[in-house]
């Protein structure tokens, strides 16, 4: 285990000996983690349609059961719950209780021009309280989901304005659009396509529309697809691929990999300084110290 260095640049960003720990397992494939600052992780057993709660006092709990097969999670500004939901294909806002359980959620996103979305897969909120979401059809798929027809013929990402609204399609031409992530001042979105294997980077206007789409890695995942991302506070972007963790800068180089003994499925950062790295993968919830921390996200800002 430890990094597995293109260039030194990496061990700027996590030492060459890291240790990555295994925090829980017995799940069947691990997704969605999000760190609630009162000191916990919320993360999901998409598949086992079961929502769990990491910390290091309490251990592992359940807090949802069912799920509705859960995937992608965050905080909004006022720590509500986002949740992408596969079973329902919805996009939920939640109320939490101090122990991570829901104590109210609502409906935020289900159609787009009068067609059920396909399966809101990751989330991530802008300061400014947009939400934007990828919406892949894994949760039409046996196992991941609730399988059944697709209405929309086409997958994209969305943006619910702040305070709400009908989805805004904001970018299309995806094979299976997975992981999204902000740049540090959020003047760009990353997306990357597990089903064609790469991620562009779009730059974000002023009205929350995004524009001059380019290709930033499209030749680093041939043998494993990528999935969750994430922006560090630096501006580099850690992706879940072949072999761990992977890390490209702003330019799309590929710096280097973490090593993580299960294939991994997505990451956050967490801990009381927020350089902690989550990593959900298959079986198991893994961890390891960074010299960086990650991106701010909306409750910090």
């Amino acid at each position: 285990m430890g990094v597995v260095a293109n260039t030194p640049k990496v061990y700027d960003l996590v030492a060459s000996s890291v240790e990555v720990e295994q925090i829980a397992t017995g799940c069947i494939f691990t997704e969605g983690p999000i760190w609630h600052p009162d000191g916990y992780l919320l993360f999901s057993d998409m598949p086992g349609d079961v929502r769990r709660k990491w910390s290091e006092d309490g251990g592992t709990v359940e807090v949802m059961n069912p799920s509705n097969k859960c995937n992608g999670m965050t905080l909004d500004a006022d720590l509500n719950l986002i949740v992408c939901e596969h079973w329902t294909s919805q996009l939920v806002r939640a109320k939490l209780n101090p122990d991570g359980t829901e104590a109210s959620r609502e409906t935020i996103a289900s159609h787009y021009e009068g067609k059920e979305l396909n399966s809101p897969n990751d989330v991530v909120v802008k300061s400014d309280g947009a939400i934007y979401f990828s919406d892949p059809t894994y949760g039409r798929m046996e196992g991941f989901g609730n399988p059944r027809e697709q209405e929309l013929d086409f997958q994209g990402v969305y943006r619910i304005p702040a305070g709400g609204g009908e989805c805004q399609l904001v970018a299309d031409g995806f094979d299976q659009p997975n992981g999204l992530c902000f740049s540090p001042d959020e003047s760009i979105l990353y997306i990357n396509d597990s089903g064609a294997l790469n991620i562009r980077a779009y730059d974000v206007q002023a009205d929350g529309t995004l524009a001059n789409a380019r290709m930033l890695v499209d030749d680093a995942f041939e043998t494993a697809l990528c999935d969750g991302m994430k922006c560090d506070e630096l501006g580099n972007i850690w992706v879940t691929g072949p072999g761990g963790i992977l890390v490209f800068d702003a330019d799309g180089e590929h710096l280097g990999t973490v090593d993580v003994p299960e294939p991994t499925g997505n990451l956050n950062w967490g801990g009381p300084n927020w350089d902690i790295l989550y990593v959900p993968s298959s079986t198991s919830v893994y961890r390891f110290q960074c010299k960086v921390s990650g991106n701010r996200l909306a409750y910090m800002r």
